[in-house]
């Protein structure tokens, strides 16, 4: 089956503020009815990348069409497909629920009858009819971020941006935000996500950028990107470094590659269970022995490095 024309594409993007290049030649693009992620340590220029789809930061150069809109040609046109959820708590603390999605959907020139059935579907579709007529100063954090996806949707965009959609939500809102992009998608609607959690990329996107130093460095589908990048086990250990090191020497033909750490060792395998055994097996006293699967995390430290980043 023919694949369908890319509802993103950027050709060449660049980005510059003086001598710096922010986003540095990048090409990607995104099918429609999909999650895109964008990936990278602070500084990247994923978020850069994401406010030229938006049509907030100007391109240097290149070319980048969203709904087969130039951005620099159409703004207007490109802005009227897309909702954006910045980490910004953006809400209006002097409205209550319903009207703070009502006086948003000013800004896309719905109708009275227009906006309140819309804004009713989306306190609904979010699970808000309870909280309808309360001030949003009385809403937990996780209502709030629901709100505010609620909101970005008002005028149906075919195209909705999140900014670390779940930072500082507990685990339970978490999953509840990310249960509702699924259903996004599974509507059509084409979700491009920033995020510090390799979780939550995990559960959410169907491909992934990492970037780095304003390019990207790979992409690929979140698990082609482990099984490229990494082993898919990790065996770690945490010990005194002799210890590791006899361990490591003991089992240097059983493992992929390895990674030493100042607090701990990781080897990684294409199958942990004998590896972990007969490390077992040698009795080298050692604080921690854990097997686990590989995950996004580890691709990303591998590809961009452990250093802090500030």
């Amino acid at each position: 089956m023919e694949k369908p024309a890319a509802i993103i594409t950027a050709k060449n993007l660049t980005k510059e503020y003086g001598t710096l290049k922010a986003v540095n030649d990048v090409n990607f693009d995104i099918q429609p009815g999909t999650c895109f992620g964008f990936l990278g340590p602070n500084g990247a220029g994923k978020t850069t990348v994401m406010r030229m789809i938006y049509c907030v930061t100007p391109l240097t150069s290149g070319l980048l069409t969203v709904n087969s809109e130039n951005v620099m040609e159409n703004m207007s046109a490109v802005k009227r497909g897309i909702g954006v959820v910045t980490q910004d708590d953006s809400l209006d603390y002097d409205l209550n629920v319903i009207n703070n999605l009502l006086v948003y959907a000013r800004y896309y020139d719905l109708t009275r009858e227009q906006a309140v059935r819309r804004a009713n579907e989306l306190i609904e579709f979010f699970q808000l009819e309870e909280k309808r007529d309360k001030n949003v100063r009385t809403l937990s954090g996780g209502m709030k971020r629901r709100l505010q996806i609620a909101r970005a949707l008002i005028n149906k965009p075919s195209i909705l941006i999140l900014d670390e959609p779940s930072t500082g939500l507990d685990p339970q809102a978490r999953h509840h935000v990310w249960a509702k992009c699924h259903e996004l998608i599974e509507q059509g609607v084409t979700l491009l996500l920033t995020t510090h959690y390799m979780d939550e990329a995990e559960q959410l996107c169907d491909r992934i950028a990492v970037m780095d130093q304003g390019k990207i460095i790979k992409e690929a589908s979140p698990w082609d990107l482990i099984k490229s990048e990494v082993s898919p086990y990790v065996v770690e250990i945490r010990g005194e470094e002799q210890a590791r090191q006899k361990i490591l020497t003991a089992v240097s033909d059983q493992i992929d590659f390895h990674e030493e750490l100042s607090d701990r060792l990781l080897l990684y395998t294409p199958d942990a269970t004998p590896l972990h055994a007969h490390i077992q097996d040698m009795n080298i006293p050692v604080k921690t022995l854990l097997s686990r699967r590989s995950s996004l995390e580890d691709v990303f430290l591998k590809l961009t490095g452990r250093e802090l980043i500030d």
